[in-house]
């Protein structure tokens, strides 16, 4: 039987972050991808046009392809009248030469004509027996867009580096792309552990509970960029869990749900410590204080709480900016809004508090349970982080609390 050992030397959340952003590193891998599966990746090379976006100077309105001349002074009063001399619809190939005194009905999108050079809109014109009325003059250029407005040819019009959103998957459509060259999505394994552990829809034994932090974990890792291997519950046993370090350093990173704490059956420090680099163990916040982090053959590992809440909460602040990281993401920018304390409420932990709160009618009630209790996290809007000092939230005080949406 082993010993329970105590945590050492706790540190802080901002040290924590600190450590974890200076050993995690942005995936490599790159693959190509059809382009309409390629929103929230990253673009791993410059998207350059081959041709010019439109590709021809086109009618950007419904109406008529005129010589801007032919309609000098017209108004309501005094219409200039020109002959339609061809009707052009959008998709269609005719050759068509506008001269002076002529006009052409025109389709948004179409090519203009030979020796048009403006579009009068519809609503400022009257035809009739192949005669059309201009009642508003216009200018050359009006109502048409460019060959090569959009996009001009040779242009990279968008970066290496990118997010792919989906303005960008059609800006890669216009240009006739059909896949996207974006890097690899983090592969994460996300290893439950715990004799007392079982899987959703399983028959539950007594002193036994449901795997819930597969699930939450998966969820948001997957949210954020990465692909996750849902791995088999590991039993506490060194063995077994030294075997499945092994068995998932083809990952990414490693997730271990349970198993941080320091009851005499938690291994996983001692794993690390065997195998690779403890970074950190302890860190001064509640919930979430037996968070474990290392790496072994430089890749990294979490240990995270086994309770529900906990596990949760430290994936947020913890996990999603090292998945961001790793996925070549921007940093997650979460929004924020004030309110007031509805009910005053006593911290007393001496460490750095994550605060579920609800918001009823701008005020922040808390619906903190316990460390297990995932309800805690559903029926919240978002979070406080209280800083050590800070003992006693007054009801009515104004707080920032970070929204989960």
């Amino acid at each position: 039987m082993s010993e329970m050992v105590p945590f050492k030397l706790l540190i802080s959340r901002e040290e924590a972050i600190k450590r974890i952003m200076g050993t995690v590193k942005p995936v490599e891998r790159t693959e190509a991808v059809p382009i309409e599966e390629s929103t929230g990746r990253v673009l791993a090379e410059d998207v350059v046009a081959v041709e010019d976006v439109p590709p021809f100077t086109r009618a950007a309105m419904d109406g008529y392809a005129v010589r801007a001349e032919d309609t000098y002074g017209a108004s309501q009063q005094n219409p200039k009248a020109l002959k339609v001399t061809a009707v052009l619809h959008a998709g269609e190939s005719a050759s068509v030469t506008v001269n002076e005194g002529e006009c052409a009905r025109i389709a948004t999108g179409y090519p203009v004509p030979q020796g048009a050079d403006s579009v009068v809109m519809v609503e400022f014109t009257d035809e009739k027996e192949g005669n059309v009325s201009i009642f508003d003059a216009v200018h050359p250029g009006a109502n048409i867009s460019p060959q090569g407005e959009d996009m001009k040819k040779g242009e990279a019009v968008l970066k290496k580096e990118e997010a792919v959103t989906p303005a960008k998957v059609g800006v890669m459509a216009a240009l006739g792309k059909r896949k996207a060259l974006v890097y690899g999505k983090p592969r994460v394994a996300v290893v439950p552990t715990g004799t007392e552990v079982r899987e959703p829809g399983a028959k539950l034994g007594k002193g036994q509970i449901y795997d819930v932090n597969t699930y939450t974990l998966s969820s948001i890792l997957s949210a954020n960029g990465a692909q996750i291997t849902m791995s088999p519950i590991v039993p506490d046993s060194f063995e077994s869990l030294s075997s499945a370090v092994k068995r998932f350093l083809n990952h990414d990173l490693i997730i271990f749900s349970g198993g941080s704490s320091v009851g005499e059956r938690d291994l996983l420090v001692k794993v690390l410590e065997q195998a690779g680099k403890v970074v950190f163990h302890g860190v001064q916040i509640k919930p979430g204080k037996p968070t474990l982090f290392g790496t072994v053959e430089g890749k990294p590992v979490f240990g995270m709480p086994g309770y529900p809440a906990s596990c949760l909460s430290n994936a947020y602040i913890f996990l999603v900016p090292a998945i961001r990281a790793m996925a070549r993401l921007p940093p997650a920018k979460p929004r924020t809004v004030k309110a007031k304390m509805g009910k005053k409420f006593v911290s007393g932990s001496g460490r750095e508090q994550f605060l579920p709160v609800k918001i009823r009618n701008g005020k922040a009630y808390s619906t903190f349970k316990k460390s297990g209790d995932i309800t805690s996290l559903a029926k919240a809007d978002g979070y406080v982080i209280l800083p050590v000092n800070l003992d006693v939230i007054e009801e009515g005080e104004e707080i920032t609390v970070t929204l989960f949406e």
